[in-house]
């Protein structure tokens, strides 16, 4: 495969040029016993970009990831993923919609018993018909769309080094040729420059096939790198969504803290533009 992984551009430079919504969060509360997460939060996401989301430890990141994928409930609210309502679509609708969303949680999260081809092939067995040779096939392109050579197909995750776990999980994710891809802190784990080919990775696979990402991620350099905006969760609501420029200019302690920090990548220079370092 040809190497991953050209040199992504900076954050919010790619433009949406339809502005399509691929996922509407609309008045979304979610809740555990006495406890609010989430209280009419709204966010949008449109086709083709990659959205980067971010917030303190415990503010509900993968709770609001996990509620919009249906795996946790939710108190009111909708949610519109593609255009259909879940809650209100019929059996035949919701799994139409699910071939068309693709998954890559924390940590990889693959079946240890399993083998990186058996692991890839588990959509297509939930979801589809098709003979053992063509999956087999399928299993292979998605290794190689991912960077993996072929006879990582047969090992099992306890032989794959972290970087490997990352990228079978997501040929896994894209076994269906998703149109809506969530990633749940894909980089963590990685080294820098593991993290970096990661992330050239997405953004090589955002524009040759035309998918839209939703990106958990405390990565600064992801955000940096190959995000097209950034979304902030903080008092169980998004605060503020856009681009870069929209993070600095946001006045929020947290906000600034995180964007301008020590760790941030920018320094101020005056009191408006951030220069790189």
């Amino acid at each position: 495969m040809e190497n991953a992984l050209n040199e992504p551009q900076q954050a919010g430079t790619r433009p949406n040029k339809d502005r399509q919504v691929v996922l509407s969060v609309k008045d979304l509360t979610v809740g555990f016993g006495n406890k609010l997460v989430l209280d009419n939060l709204n966010l949008e996401i449109y086709r083709g970009e990659i959205l980067g989301f971010v917030g303190a430890s415990g503010t509900g990141k993968s709770v609001l990831m996990r509620t919009v994928l249906r795996l946790l409930p939710q108190r009111s609210g909708t949610i519109e993923i593609l255009g259909t309502d879940y809650d209100k679509a019929d059996e035949a609708e919701r799994i139409a919609l699910d071939t068309r969303l693709g998954v890559l949680f924390q940590h990889g999260a693959l079946f240890s018993a399993l083998t990186v081809k058996e692991n890839i092939q588990l959509p297509m067995r939930e979801y589809l018909d098709l003979p053992q040779s063509l999956m087999d096939e399928i299993a292979y392109l998605k290794l190689e769309m991912v960077g993996l050579p072929p006879d990582a197909a047969d090992k099992y995750p306890s032989e794959l080094s972290g970087g490997m776990i990352k990228r079978a999980a997501l040929a896994r994710a894209l076994a269906l040729d998703p149109d809506l891809v969530f990633l749940d802190e894909p980089t963590s784990g990685l080294d820098p420059i593991g993290a970096a080919d990661f992330d050239a990775l997405i953004a090589k696979l955002r524009d040759t096939l035309g998918l839209t990402v939703y990106m958990v991620t405390h990565d600064l350099d992801s955000l940096f790198s190959v995000c097209d905006r950034i979304a902030v969760l903080g008092q169980k609501r998004v605060l503020v969504e856009g681009t870069l420029e929209d993070m600095f200019a946001f006045d929020d302690a947290w906000v600034q803290s995180y964007f301008r920090g020590k760790r941030a990548r920018t320094v101020v220079t005056d009191e408006n533009q951030p220069a790189a370092k």
